[in-house]
């Protein structure tokens, strides 16, 4: 534990949800000490979001792993007074409320850097800080559709359609991570040590990953369209069954590794065949490409197709169900997962921590904690509160 990369940085997370909580536990996997804040009564959102276990929330005890829970209203002056009173001892301050809330409650950049000229704010919303939209609510279903990722997800002939995850939640959060780093690094490197503000969205993390459509039309004038599992890119690119009734993604973005694959599905004389001989070419007669993987794919279970492929030197996956992801081998050795006990459900077999550090490497030490859970550890230790002030400030429901 002493090795922890981040040791030393201190970070209040008041935020709610999913994209800027997911930045801070990118953090505190790394050995940043977080806490983080809920409503007395209502706790945090996310105790209510995805699947339950006897009551329990899963995905919280991943999602807010390696925190400290406290409770405190910040709609009340006494609690936006507990805030102001210690945000002297925080290196970073995480909030996702709807643009204006923060200066309505007091707590304000401008205000919280005065009382602590080194601190690093993240604010993330569904729109950003400024602009026509910055006042809406703003979600990531919302923002994956506004970004244009909808727009090329999905089936030619088909709707638009929504990913199945919380995709721009999850890389919002994980851009919202490395911005505070990029911030915390300016800071050791300028002569005052002044921290600075941090204006993330939702919607612009996700259209980052749009950029080859989005220069496509900036250049070309071209809109892309959905094209299912395939590539305006390159080609062959696509979801093949196999006989056994899975399914592998393929792809071959180099003209070595396409030559490759001709090879293994002992097709060779495709390499010469003008229809197929160069990546334009195979663009243009995309069909009949696939006509001829899905025919020999289709005649072979999973595991064959992927040994054969990939031992000829192609590229080739299984597209895993979670079960089968929980099975891989390869994911097994290489620690993908780290089981560990919780107080609620036991065992319990988590994303582990990544990226992997050769040296520092992060860890998971608890999971997500009960709302509360660590009141008087920090507001009696850490924030000096005494007994009878937890007293009142209970009896009035700020904490």
């Amino acid at each position: 534990m002493s090795n922890l990369p981040l040791e030393g940085i201190k970070i209040l997370d008041i935020s709610t949800m999913l994209a800027a909580p997911w930045s801070a536990t990118h953090l505190s996997d790394f050995g940043a000490e977080v806490i983080k804040v809920e409503h007395p009564v209502n706790g945090d959102h996310a105790r209510r979001y995805g699947k339950q276990k006897d009551n329990i929330p899963l995905l919280w005890k991943s999602l807010n792993r390696n925190k400290k829970s406290i409770t405190l209203d910040l709609g009340k002056p006494e609690g936006q007074k507990i805030i102001k009173d210690n945000i002297h001892q925080f290196d970073v301050i995480i909030e996702n409320f709807r643009p204006g809330t923060m200066e309505r409650w007091g707590l304000s950049y401008e205000a919280l850097s005065k009382l602590n000229p080194k601190l690093v704010m993240l604010r993330t919303s569904g729109f950003g800080q400024d602009g026509p939209y910055a006042n809406r609510r703003g979600f990531g279903t919302v923002a994956e559709g506004m970004s244009g990722f909808t727009s090329v997800n999905g089936e030619k002939t088909g709707p638009p359609i929504l990913p199945g995850i919380p995709l721009a939640d999850g890389v919002s959060g994980a851009f919202g991570a490395l911005s505070i780093m990029i911030a915390l690094f300016e800071r050791s490197n300028n002569k005052d040590q002044l921290g600075q503000c941090i204006d993330i969205s939702l919607y612009e993390p996700l259209m980052r990953l749009l950029e080859p459509q989005l220069i496509a039309y900036d250049q070309l004038g071209v809109v892309s369209e959905r094209v299912g599992n395939g590539s305006l890119q390159t080609a062959p690119r696509n979801a093949y069954q196999t006989k056994d009734n899975n399914w592998i993604a393929l792809s071959a973005s180099t003209q070595s590794i396409a030559e490759n694959l001709f090879k293994a599905i002992d097709r060779p004389e495709l390499i010469q065949d003008e229809r197929f001989n160069t990546n334009k070419a195979r663009l243009k007669n995309v069909k009949e490409l696939d006509d001829i993987l899905s025919e020999w794919i289709g005649q072979r279970d999973m595991e064959d197709v992927v040994t054969i492929i990939n031992d000829s030197g192609a590229v080739v996956g299984p597209m895993y169900n979670v079960s089968q992801i929980y099975e891989d081998p390869h994911y097994k050795e290489r620690g993908s997962f780290v089981n560990i006990n919780d107080d609620e459900l036991g065992d319990m077999s988590i994303p582990n921590v990544f990226a992997k550090f050769s040296r520092t490497p992060g860890k998971v030490k608890t999971t997500g904690p009960h709302k509360g859970e660590h009141n008087r550890e920090v507001l009696q230790d850490l924030f000096g509160l005494s007994e009878t002030d937890l007293k009142e400030l209970k009896n009035n429901n700020i904490i």
